[in-house]
């Protein structure tokens, strides 16, 4: 039997006992990746794991068309282990993690640089050590094209206003980007290492602030995680209500995004009404749970606010005032000359190089690829309530932004339905303990796209590894690819089309 025969399936959402793990040559892991990947499933989690005797390493594949996962593990191959990457783009990343967390070198590896500007670690006679040759920030070699009348621009990493930091640097000829280098990694909080040996009464908390904006999305991957490990489920009611949250989530990120775009080509009538707009979506979820981002809402067993009769109507009311201002808003756009010349046919990333990076989310909906979470694996509410999958297949700025637009428009109705028919029942349930050894993973489609969380316990239950993948961790590649050719002014254009994280990048 092949490797990728040999891989344990699982629905995400549940857990499987650690033991039922197949723990594979690491011939057959290698074999069982590149198969999968060329049957057309993805990658979603890579990552390494310090264990008794030695270092392991976890590969968790998506199989979108039959709503599972697939997972394999296998013994660190000492000091190195031969690189995936010139064959498998989709691991890029996560190989460079691997060396600079646990210090297993990807041997052949075309781009081993730091992730995070973490401490470097080096592996000596089996044992993990901090070395003194940990990096400063900042400070690595950089990729520079020669040649005449070449020249390098750098952003960053402080930028103006609010932003997080984070370093692109340019190599140009004249108003042409020849490349662009992406260097992220310089505010590493040390999330997931705070999270071993919890679930505790903080592991929320850390789990709520990995992307603040994506409050609820990643705090829903963790409670599905810690259900899962305790062979329960949320409540019908509190399935609804995170559902609802979810989506106002969405909805306050895409119409300020949209708004954005818009400033950025100079567009002020759409730009000026949809700032507005997503304080009135945040403030939809306020009037549920006290928090515009959603904090204290969800916990294991369901939610922690409910809605009387009262605040459904209130809600279902402001939901359809807020939608039709932002549709007035946006829809400006579409007609707008100005706008559509600066928004088509920039910043293109075509099906097949989104399909090679392994993206997710609008990102590569806008390219062609037909995949979201809520269908593909879902849980909670979406496994009653469907939302149709919105696509688009030229992969340019208008592409992304065309899709959230459709993505709006689904979201409200989604909301609107779960309003008026919200299930009947109690609000939460007690969640079991976690359960001891075992293996859990959850997927959970947040606004940007595909939240992966992974938790690994140990016998007593505790997290023994806690891995956290948003979906900037496999779409910030995209936007360098995008400005191949563009013009650097295009750069503020290209990047907000995507709007990545930083922080839940740099874990």
């Amino acid at each position: 039997m092949s490797g990728f025969g040999r891989l344990a399936r699982a629905k995400a959402g549940s857990s499987l006992p650690r033991a039922a793990l197949p723990c594979l040559e690491w011939a057959e892991l290698e074999d069982a990746l590149l198969c999968g990947v060329s049957l057309g499933l993805r990658v979603v989690a890579y990552f390494a794991a310090e264990e008794p005797g030695g270092a392991k390493l976890y590969l968790v594949l998506a199989d979108d068309a039959g709503s599972e996962v697939a997972i394999g593990t296998t013994r660190s191959p000492g000091t190195e282990f031969p690189s995936l990457t010139p064959r498998c783009p989709q691991v890029h990343l996560f190989e460079r993690e691997i060396a600079e967390q646990y210090g297993i070198r990807p041997a052949g590896h075309p781009w081993l640089k730091p992730v995070r500007f973490a401490p470097a670690l080096l592996r000596r006679n089996g044992a993990l050590q901090v070395t003194a040759e940990s990096l400063a920030p900042g400070v690595i070699d950089f990729y520079r094209v020669e040649g005449e009348e070449v020249h390098e621009v750098g952003v960053g990493p402080v930028h103006a206003g609010v932003i997080e930091p984070g370093h692109f640097r340019f190599q140009c000829h004249g108003e042409e980007v020849f490349h662009l280098e992406i260097s992220l990694g310089y505010q590493h909080r040390g999330v997931e290492r705070a999270l071993i040996g919890g679930p505790d009464r903080r592991s929320v908390h850390y789990l709520e602030t990995v992307a603040g904006d994506t409050t609820i999305g990643h705090c829903t991957a963790y409670c599905e995680v810690l259900e899962s490990l305790g062979g329960s489920q949320a409540t019908a009611r509190g399935a609804a209500l995170r559902g609802i949250a979810l989506e106002l989530e969405r909805l306050a990120n895409h119409v300020g995004d949209l708004g954005a775009l818009a400033g950025d080509v100079g567009f002020l009538p759409t730009a000026s009404y949809c700032g507005r707009l997503r304080g009135d979506f945040l403030n939809l979820t306020a009037e549920i749970c006290g928090s515009r981002f959603g904090r204290g809402l969800v916990r294991p067993g369901g939610a922690q606010f409910d809605l009387d009769e009262a605040m459904v109507a209130a809600l279902q009311e402001r939901l359809d005032r807020a939608f039709t201002d932002s549709r007035a808003a946006i829809e400006l756009l579409w007609g707008a000359p100005s706008v559509m010349e600066r928004f088509e046919g920039t910043g293109v990333v075509p099906r097949e190089v989104a399909l090679e990076l392994g993206l997710n989310g609008p990102a590569a909906r806008a390219s062609g690829l037909d995949r979201d979470a809520r269908r593909d694996h879902p849980s909670g509410i979406f496994r009653f309530h469907h939302i149709p999958v919105a696509i688009a297949d030229s992969g340019d700025v208008f592409a992304r932004a065309f899709v959230r637009w459709l993505e709006i428009q689904r979201s409200v109705t989604f909301v609107g339905e779960l309003l008026a028919a919200l299930p009947r029942g109690p609000l939460w349930r007690e969640v079991a303990s976690v359960g001891g050894s075992r293996v859990a993973v959850s997927l959970v489609e947040g606004w940007r796209g595909e939240i992966c969380h992974v938790a690994l316990t140990d016998a007593a239950g505790r997290f023994e590894r806690y891995k956290v993948i948003d979906p900037s961790f496999h779409n910030w590649n995209a936007v360098a690819y995008a400005l191949r050719g563009q013009q650097i002014s295009d750069f503020p254009l290209c990047n907000k089309s995507f709007n990545l994280s930083y922080c839940g990048h740099d874990l």
